[in-house]
């Protein structure tokens, strides 16, 4: 018998911890641990590749299950239909690696040992369907909010890009077109670069010396749109994992970042470490810590559905619903009523979410100027913004479907609030 493809057995019950247990890709980090790199790599692909495909997946299988087996059966199910019909593996080496990961299950998984190789050898005699399959990509709890809110072609595109994935974007420190140049990177009307290819993101020329780090082009906007000068105190509010922080430093303010998660702020010392910039880190919950004197300045990245990132994090639909949106939702308005009361006479916040619900961006953002009738939106005025993305309110509301020939970008809505004179 072959011996066990443990990057295969690691992508299996990757899937049943998100779809069984509604646990994060992220929050299973650790299960991939003893892995050598290269097998850990692998294991999350094959999961990323089967969540982003698995509304097709069970529609291939359908008609060949009388009943839903074992949920780590039909992850292994899963798993094989979608290397087989979308990522073009030769179906009998992919068989026959599952029909041998699952006879090493115990005496309860042997059973199904001929299950599992019969249902694949359909699913490839038939592998031609899988291009005529078109079921939704999304659960109907976000399908149907994002239908109402944008209506039916543009959830459509948002559910075509969610499926493509997302490319690999990068922030720089300086220089961004020559850097571009030295790594083969497209230069984003925006200024962030997007990797053509991106291997192995600790080998490439600037990682080890900190003059880049990985950040999606819609997350660099919001403190592109705080405009932090040199020498300005600059609070990141929430600012966990980083990458905001890294921009704010960059640009020579005085950032203090501030989270509720210790060893989150851990890896942003590490990442601050790296790209040789300094912030002072506050370990808090925001609702309750106080600042010693106001700031100049306050990005507020706050906690949401993260609704916008499925397209790079395609586990969360199925671990999160619309249980927690109303909380998110009072939490935001929280954070937002406490930011506006720590900032300097003439001080500025940039309000952002990475959510595509507009209870949290555009009702959000109306709410909070209802209660603060003195604080007006600003305009933004930066290179790259696409009129296209203004709002009627004056903020910015980025989808998975903008720059549609430049492979899209997350999902984002962010807004500049200064007190009106």
């Amino acid at each position: 018998m072959a011996s066990i493809d443990p990057a295969r057995r690691a992508a299996a019950a990757l899937l049943v911890g998100v779809l069984e247990e509604r646990l994060t890709l992220a929050e299973q980090a650790g299960e991939l641990a003893a892995l050598p790199p290269q097998d850990r790599a692998r294991a999350q692909r094959l999961a990323l590749a089967t969540l982003r495909n698995l509304p097709r997946a069970d529609a291939m299988l359908k008609p060949h299950l009388r009943k839903k087996p074992p949920a780590d059966l039909l992850a292994v199910l899963r798993l094989g239909t979608v290397e087989i019909c979308a990522l073009g593996a030769a179906p009998h080496g992919v068989v026959d690696a599952l029909v041998t990961l699952t006879h090493s299950g115990g005496r309860r998984a042997e059973g199904f040992a001929g299950l599992i190789n019969a249902v694949l050898r359909k699913v490839a005699a038939d592998v031609a369907r899988w291009q005529r399959l078109d079921p939704p990509a999304l659960p109907g709890w976000l399908r149907g909010r994002l239908m109402s809110a944008y209506g039916k072609v543009p959830v459509m595109k948002m559910e075509a890009a969610h499926h493509a994935g997302a490319p690999v974007d990068l922030s720089v420190k300086a220089d961004a077109a020559a850097w571009a140049e030295k790594l083969g990177a497209e230069l984003l009307p925006t200024g962030s670069l997007r990797l053509a290819q991106a291997g192995q993101i600790t080998d490439l020329p600037g990682y080890a010396a900190g003059d880049w780090w990985v950040q999606d082009a819609a997350a660099a906007l919001p403190a592109k749109l705080l405009a932090a000068q040199p020498g300005e105190t600059v609070l990141d509010l929430c600012a966990a994992p980083g990458g905001k922080t890294l921009q704010l430093a960059a640009m020579g303010a005085d950032v203090t970042a501030l989270d509720i998660s210790a060893p989150r702020l851990d890896r942003l010392q590490e990442n601050l470490a790296r790209c040789q910039v300094t912030a002072k880190t506050v370990v808090a919950d925001a609702l309750e810590w106080q600042p010693e004197a106001p700031f100049d300045a306050i990005l507020l990245d706050a906690p949401c559905s993260a609704t916008g990132t499925i397209r790079r994090h395609p586990d969360l639909p199925f671990v999160k619903d619309a249980k927690g949106i109303k909380d998110l939702v009072a939490l935001q308005a929280q954070l937002i009523d406490r930011a506006l009361g720590w900032l300097k006479p003439g001080g500025r916040l940039v309000y952002a979410t990475c959510s595509l619900l507009p209870e949290e961006g555009e009702a959000q953002l109306a709410a909070a100027l209802e209660r603060h009738p003195d604080w007006r939106i600003n305009t933004p005025e930066i290179a790259g913004i696409d009129p296209a993305w203004i709002t009627d309110q004056g903020a910015v509301r980025l989808r998975p479907d903008t720059w549609p020939e430049r492979g899209g970008m997350d999902g984002f809505f962010m807004a500049v609030l200064k007190r009106a004179t």
